[in-house]
């Protein structure tokens, strides 16, 4: 049960978490080039349609090596921020692959992705203004809120009446105002209700209101559908994944009825993050300690929230195998135990009360489905360094694909900086 998913997958290929941990150091991101490709293509099938896109979520995970194997796999992406923007050029995507979803940002930053030919969103009134009075006569498309979220934390939920994100329908009257007032082309419509659904009705019942509201403007070339894609987190008590297939078929019926009636050449997009990457990614990391306090036992590793910030962001559950040291084969019998990390904060627990085989110091755990908001929420928090990021590629073999910090990193961007003479 403890080591089912990777043994399944064959994930670490020929080497073995050891092994990975001896070269690479401890913790570690590791990846699976053939799961990340699976689930790429998971997501270019998901709708059955033949004017639909998939554009990568790259918040999710910015890897340059992730983000060339899925640029690969024929996708596009969109993007939060210049940062992402660059890094998505530097991986081989064109300005016309990418959506800059733009949220509260300066008309620098508007600019630097209008000058580089990149269509930008806007998510409210003010910044559709601002957008106009820098970009008269420009392309922009508009984030709408279709008026209800889903997610599995209140933070990810992304749509109605308590999240900042999205334009209101009942202002389309003043979009359409200053659409006119600054000449700009109306070119598409986006949306997105939250992250980690595993039922396709809420994401169905938001296609039909954005499609509703898309019916309020002409000349569309685009309607963005959004994300949210769930992955199952808790395999090894059965979780069962979300039924794309069934889901994308549905999806595809309602949009083939509305392009017919409406806009024949209108392209639709999905915005896939966490389906695409998270069950790619496994981080591992060592269990240096073993304590008892209060009649609670804890097992403590070097994965603190600086490394793996879900379980204190949103309570996320991760499941976690079991690696003993020296090879010894995983007990069967079971023992409860929450797993803390290394940071100086009570909050800086990974698992809490897990039944897991009885944990010895030196023992490596792997915590499943790391790939989506691992390293890129990661920090150096404590002054801790981040970690290595590895891939396991479709032949086996292990590749460094981002190094581990150093400690001269975490004094690299200060003025005057002077390595210190360490005795």
């Amino acid at each position: 049960m403890h080591t089912y998913f990777s043994e399944k997958t064959d994930f670490y290929g020929s080497s073995s978490p050891h092994e990975l941990v001896s070269r690479y150091g401890s913790p570690l991101y590791v990846y699976n080039e053939n799961i990340l490709r699976r689930r790429c293509r998971d997501m270019t099938g998901f709708i059955p349609y033949p004017n639909y896109k998939v554009n990568y979520s790259v918040k999710a995970n910015a890897n340059l090596e992730l983000l060339k194997i899925i640029r690969e796999e024929g996708l596009n992406a969109d993007a939060m921020s210049p940062g992402e923007i660059f890094v998505l050029l530097a991986a081989g995507f064109k300005p016309k692959q990418i959506l800059y979803i733009s949220n509260n940002v300066s008309a620098e930053e508007m600019m630097y992705a209008v000058n580089l030919g990149i269509t930008v969103s806007v998510d409210s009134l003010s910044q559709l203004e601002t957008f106009g009075e820098h970009n008269p006569g420009g392309d922009v498309a508009v984030r709408i809120n279709p008026g209800f979220g889903i997610g599995h934390h209140d933070k990810v939920v992304t749509g109605g009446s308590k999240t900042k994100f999205g334009i209101n329908d009942d202002c389309i009257d003043e979009v359409k105002a200053l659409i006119k007032k600054y000449r700009l082309n109306l070119v598409g419509i986006n949306q997105h209700i939250g992250s980690l659904f595993m039922n396709g009705e809420p994401y169905i019942q938001s296609v039909q209101t954005i499609l509703d509201i898309a019916r309020q403007f002409e000349g569309l070339r685009f309607i963005d559908l959004g994300g949210g894609f769930g992955i199952p987190y808790q395999k090894q008590d059965g979780e069962k994944p979300l039924e794309l297939k069934l889901f994308g078929e549905q999806v595809a019926d309602i949009l083939s009825a509305w392009a017919r009636r409406y806009n024949p050449d209108i392209e639709f997009m999905s915005e896939p993050g966490r389906y695409v990457v998270a069950e790619c990614g496994i981080l591992l990391g060592m269990v240096h300690a073993k304590k008892e306090n209060s009649g609670v036992l804890y097992a403590g590793t070097d994965l603190g929230f600086n490394v793996l910030a879900r379980p204190v962001m949103y309570d996320a559950w991760h499941d976690i195998e079991v690696y003993p040291k020296h090879g010894s084969i995983v007990s069967s019998s079971k023992e409860k135990v929450t797993v803390v990390g290394n940071i100086c904060e009570s909050g800086d627990v990974v698992a809490r009360d897990r039944e897991l085989p009885p944990l010895s110091i030196g023992d490596i755990l792997g915590v499943m489905d790391a790939g989506a908001y691992g390293y890129s929420m990661s920090s150096n928090y404590n002054n801790r360094l981040k970690p290595a990021e590895i891939l396991i590629r479709a032949d086996g073999m292990h590749q460094l694909i981002r190094r581990r910090d150093s400690l001269e990193d975490l004094l690299r961007n200060f003025n005057d900086y002077i390595a210190p003479v360490l005795p």
